[in-house]
């Protein structure tokens, strides 16, 4: 081995927050900077999906042990199950449920783009809720912070440990970080009892894609941008 490669370990074993939140803070980042820039919006998406999902592959060794376990058909058909609950409680709960703040909103059409690359930004769209997304926040919200407000030593503390306050904690903040809180809340209670259940991210995660993947398919077959 390289001295390269042992730095670039013993730095990031020296850090074992590091993989779970560089790419939810750089995802953070450049929201940040679509909301500042909404003409450049459907671009700052794409980069955005890309350079999270480079980081996640490029992280994978440091969290490929927190999605242990087989996808048996149980274990499958429970995570689509809560995935289409929470999909269904996100949109029908829509008129009556507080919010918070404005929603973002995206609308491929609304670039003055060509057809072609509305249907390139609106995969990329896809592609970023439905993978990129559930991956990156499961690690960053159940695996790392559900874990770091039991113990800062969050790597000895075993995924799907149940603790009132942190399992509580991050499912309202969890809610905060949208714009329909409280459906965020409610998603964030569902998927941290699939993290309690299976001890592993492999269940919540794929919740977390069917939730997002159904409401892309929600939002493209009916136009209801807001979702987005």
């Amino acid at each position: 081995m390289n001295s390269w490669a042992v730095k670039k370990s013993d730095g990031i074993g020296s850090r074992p927050w590091f993989p779970y939140v560089v790419p939810f803070a750089v995802f953070i980042i450049f929201t940040g900077i679509g909301q500042y820039l909404p003409e450049k919006a459907h671009c700052i998406y794409s980069l955005k999906t890309v350079t999270v999902g480079l980081l996640l592959y490029l992280f994978r060794d440091s969290f490929r042990h927190d999605f242990a376990g087989s996808l048996n058909p149980d274990v499958l058909a429970e995570s689509v199950a809560a995935g289409l609950i929470v999909l269904a409680v996100w949109i029908l709960s829509d008129d009556f449920l507080p919010t918070l703040g404005t929603p973002s909103g995206f609308t491929p059409g609304g670039f003055g783009l060509s057809k072609g690359h509305e249907m390139l930004d609106t995969a990329f769209r896809v592609l970023g809720a439905a993978v990129v997304v559930p991956v990156m926040e499961e690690l960053f919200w159940r695996s790392f912070l559900m874990r770091y407000l039991i113990d800062v030593d969050f790597k000895s503390v075993p995924i799907g440990t149940f603790t009132w306050f942190s399992f509580l904690g991050v499912a309202v903040v969890f809610g905060l970080e949208h714009y329909r809180v409280a459906q965020g809340i409610f998603a964030g209670v569902v998927y941290g009892l699939l993290v309690i259940r299976r001890k592993n991210l492999m269940g919540a995660t794929v919740a977390h894609s069917v939730t997002n993947l159904g409401l892309g398919i929600y939002v493209l077959a009916t136009g209801s941008w807001d979702f987005w």
